[in-house]
C-alpha cells in the first residue's frame, strides 16, 4: 500500500446472535468494493444468501469485495441463534477482537471496526473481565487511559466522565481526568482527523457553567485551571461554556470538537443530531479504532430488520481517520 492508501479496515464480528452478521452483509452489500472490509467470523453465521468470499489474508479483501462480503474466517464453537447468545461461542468472540488488533498493529488492516458485543455473554461464557470492549481493546494495547468520542458529520463529542452515575461525577471530575481528555482528544483531532489546529469547546458541568461560583464551584476549581494549563501549552480551547447553548449549529461552526463532562451531556445531543449515524471512536489507541453506535439488538436480530447506517458510517470514519494517519506519518 501506498502510504496515503491504507490497508483494508477489519470488521471483527462481534456477538454472532445479534444483529452484528446482518449489518455486516448490508454494509458490504452498500459499499462493495468502493471501501474494502473484511469480516472476522465465522461464515456460517452470516445470514443466508449472502455472497461470501473467503480470504486468506486480508490484503485479499479489496479483490474479494468485487464478488462478496471479504470473509477472514474465525471458526466458532456453535451456530448462531438469532436473540439466543450461546456460552459456547464466548471465547471466540474474544479471540476475534484480538486477531483484528494484532492484524490492525502489524499493518495488515488499517483501522479496527469492531461489531457489537454482549459483555454478559462473555462474562457468562468466558469469564471475561471487562467492563467492556474499549477496556479490553486498551489492555491489548498497554494503554492505560482511552477516551470515548462520538462522532457524526455534524459534531465530535467526547465525555470526560462515562457510565457512572450522576451523582458521582463531580468526584469523579478531577483535574488529571480532565487533563488527560483534553490532551488526548487534541492529538487525535491532529493525527487522525487532519485538522492541524483544533479548537475544542469544554462545556461547563453546572447549569450555566457555575455561574461564577453561584451554582457550583466545579468550573473554577476544577475546570478552569485545567484549561488554563492547557492553553499554556498552546492548545486551543472554548470555555468553560454553558451546555445549553453550545450545541446548535451556530456554535457549532465555532469548534472542531467538544468535550462534555458526563454522559447524557454529550450523547444527547449528538444523538438528537443524528440518532443512525453516530460512530463511537476510541482515542488514544496506537491503531485506530471506531464501532457502531449501537448494542446487539437482540429483539431484531435474525428479521432482515437491522439498520446498518452506523456501521457504515463507522466504517467510512474508519478508512477516513486512516488516510489522514497515514498522511501524518
Amino acid at each position: 500500500m501506498s502510504a496515503h492508501v491504507p490497508a483494508p479496515i477489519a470488521l471483527t464480528c462481534g456477538e454472532p446472535s445479534g444483529i452484528g452478521p446482518e449489518i455486516a452483509a448490508k454494509a458490504w452489500a452498500e459499499l462493495g468494493a468502493t471501501l474494502p472490509f473484511f469480516w472476522i467470523g465465522d461464515e456460517g453465521h452470516l445470514p443466508r444468501g449472502v455472497p461470501t468470499v473467503r480470504i486468506a489474508a486480508p490484503r485479499d479483501a479489496a479483490h474479494a469485495a468485487l464478488s462478496g462480503l471479504p470473509v477472514l474466517h474465525h471458526p466458532f464453537a456453535a451456530a448462531a441463534l438469532p436473540g439466543r447468545p450461546d456460552p459456547a461461542n464466548a471465547a471466540a468472540v474474544i479471540s476475534a477482537i484480538a486477531r483484528g488488533v494484532d492484524l490492525v498493529r502489524d499493518g495488515s488492516a488499517g483501522a479496527l471496526c469492531t461489531g457489537p458485543i454482549h459483555k454478559k455473554a462473555l462474562k457468562d461464557g468466558a469469564a471475561f473481565a471487562y467492563p467492556g470492549h474499549t477496556e479490553y481493546l486498551a489492555a491489548l494495547a498497554g494503554v492505560e487511559r482511552v477516551v470515548m468520542m462520538l462522532a457524526c458529520d455534524a459534531l465530535k463529542v467526547v465525555p470526560a466522565t462515562i457510565h457512572i452515575p450522576v451523582a458521582e461525577v463531580p468526584a469523579a471530575l478531577d483535574r488529571a481526568r480532565l487533563y488527560d481528555t483534553l490532551r488526548i482528544t487534541h492529538a487525535a483531532l491532529i493525527r487522525d482527523f487532519g485538522i492541524q489546529s483544533p479548537r475544542i469547546a469544554v462545556a461547563g458541568l453546572n447549569p450555566h457553567a457555575g455561574e461564577g461560583g453561584t451554582m457550583g464551584r466545579e468550573e473554577i476549581d476544577t475546570i478552569i485551571p485545567v484549561l488554563d494549563a492547557l492553553r499554556a501549552e498552546g492548545i486551543g480551547l472554548l470555555g468553560p461554556l454553558s451546555a445549553d447553548t453550545m450545541f446548535h449549529a451556530g456554535a457549532r461552526a465555532g469548534y472542531d470538537a467538544a468535550v462534555a463532562m458526563y454522559h447524557d451531556q454529550a450523547l444527547i445531543p449528538i444523538k438528537t443530531l443524528d440518532f443512525s449515524g453516530g460512530v463511537n471512536v476510541t482515542l488514544g489507541l496506537p491503531f485506530i479504532r471506531t464501532s457502531p453506535d449501537h448494542g446487539t439488538a437482540f429483539d431484531i436480530a435474525g428479521q432482515g430488520r437491522a439498520d446498518a447506517t452506523s456501521l457504515i458510517a463507522a466504517l467510512r470514519m474508519a478508512e477516513r481517520m486512516a488516510r489522514a494517519r497515514a498522511a501524518a506519518a
